[in-house]
């Protein structure tokens, strides 16, 4: 099966009116990057602060679009968050008083903007409090895969309504909160994104009778997620048995308040650190988590494959780039293919990335906009039913579109670092979850050897 690629969105031109130049790197990188905190942890945690027992707090938690519609969202639905001084370069920390349950009922709507947490984290949330909340987004949200969510929340008895009172399948649509969802056996296909089966583990324990959530279809993608969401609900007190394969037990009980400090975001590392490759040089991450449940800590086995030499020695990842880009297999690469396939079209050799066919309902359809920017810049590469096949292809500049997906940017970001005359459209979308991108791109390449280059403060 293979997609077309989506209608380019309005291109965000720079403060000269054309395209975003991408970088051409004429030595090897030799840099040491700081990036902020990881999306994943950030809104997962805001999520359980706000149906936790106490006050928590969070610091050097993402600011970002995504982590912003998070917040904003659970604001309308009755959580308190405020922003108090930090320790770092990365703004402000975060205390939040969950949502009262004894609130008043009251009707609100929210933006999901294009962030799949949001869309589908916040509506089981919003069927604990008393009042209808309806769900919308920006034009590409209307496509992202919702049906999941809906339908279980409707087997959960909750009331899910489009706009002219019939059953949904995507955005919009209206949650209708009683305050309280009983739980129990839940059966689902998560098949199409694992956040739906986070997005009930989070509340499971807020339901009366607990959850035991049964997924039954194809596998589920990217269980790295997954086990990342199982993994902070035991951290708050929450019981979780995943000991049988797609059966995920909640027991029913409150979440106890917390004080975390969010990860650095592992995936967003991953243009910076293919920076190494892409250049010949070195990169280096300090204060990189070990352990970590981030599915970017894969990035030290990938790009050990890729020929890079890669050492995690006292907190520091440290990425040099080898002779040649290597081509290689890679099954379910998830958020990182794009920054993978980047990689390989600069690659000496073929490459197959597979297990990644949900990336078609992510922010844009990925396997067809890389294949299409790809072909775009003189590269060869075709969609499989579940993921992509590249070739060595020799490359030249031209326009790589964004679709307003952040991962796309950045993997035209990686390409301008070896190709001339790459420009990037609308580098803006990187803000969903990388504010200060671009500057922190050209940092990289214009400090001094070994100078930390790190996120603006109050992004």
């Amino acid at each position: 099966m293979t997609g077309t690629a989506p209608t380019t969105p309005a291109a965000s031109a720079t403060a000269d009116g054309t395209h975003w130049p991408a970088p051409f790197a004429e030595t090897p990188v030799d840099a040491t990057v700081t990036v902020p905190g990881s999306k994943s942890l950030t809104n997962r945690y805001l999520v359980l602060a706000a149906l936790a027992d106490g006050p928590s707090r969070l610091r050097a938690p993402l600011h970002s679009r995504d982590s912003a519609l998070m917040i904003r969202a659970l604001r309308q639905l009755g959580a308190a968050i405020r922003e108090v001084p930090g320790d770092g370069s990365f703004g402000p920390d975060l205390e939040i008083t969950p949502l009262s349950p004894d609130a008043a009922a009251a009707d609100t709507a929210i933006d999901c903007g294009l962030a799949g947490t949001v869309m589908r984290f916040v509506p089981p949330v919003a069927a604990l409090r008393n009042g209808a909340t309806v769900f919308d987004g920006d034009p590409h949200a209307r496509k992202r895969p919702m049906g999941t969510i809906i339908e279980a929340l409707a087997a959960l008895g909750v009331e899910v309504k489009a706009g002219d009172g019939t059953r949904p399948s995507s955005l919009p649509f209206a949650v209708n909160g009683t305050g309280e969802v009983r739980g129990g056996h839940l059966v689902i296909d998560a098949s199409a994104s694992s956040q739906f089966v986070s997005a009930l583990l989070l509340v499971g324990a807020r339901f009366s009778e607990g959850l035991h959530l049964e997924h039954v279809g194809k596998p589920v993608p990217s269980l790295d997620h997954i086990n990342m969401t199982v993994a902070v609900l035991r951290e708050v007190g929450v019981s979780v048995d995943d000991s049988v394969p797609n059966h995920w037990i909640v027991a029913p009980g409150s979440i106890r308040a917390f004080d975390r400090r969010i990860e650095q975001d592992l995936s967003n590392a991953g243009p910076f650190l293919a920076a190494a490759l892409a250049t010949r040089g070195t990169v280096r991450i300090p204060n990189w988590p070990a352990p970590t449940t981030q599915v970017g800590d894969l990035w030290r086995s990938i790009l050990t494959e890729m020929g890079a030499t890669v050492t995690l020695d006292n907190g520091t990842l440290t990425v040099t780039g080898g002779p040649e880009i290597k081509g290689a297999d890679f099954a379910d690469t998830s958020e990182l293919a794009p920054t993978v396939a980047a990689l390989c079209a600069l690659a000496t050799g073929p490459s197959r990335l597979s297990g990644i066919a949900h990336l078609r309902g992510h922010e844009t359809d990925r396997l067809a906009a890389l294949v299409t920017e790809i072909n775009r810049l003189g590269g060869d590469a075709e969609e499989t039913a579940d993921g992509l096949v590249i070739r060595p292809a020799k490359l030249h500049g031209g326009v790589v579109r964004s679709y307003a997906d952040h991962r796309m940017a950045t993997a035209g970001a990686i390409l301008g670092l070896a190709v001339h005359g790459v420009r990037v459209e609308d580098i803006g979308t990187t803000s969903k979850t990388m504010p200060d991108f671009p500057q922190l791109w050209e940092a990289m390449l214009t400090r001094q050897p070994g100078l930390q280059t790190e996120q603006a403060s109050g992004a």
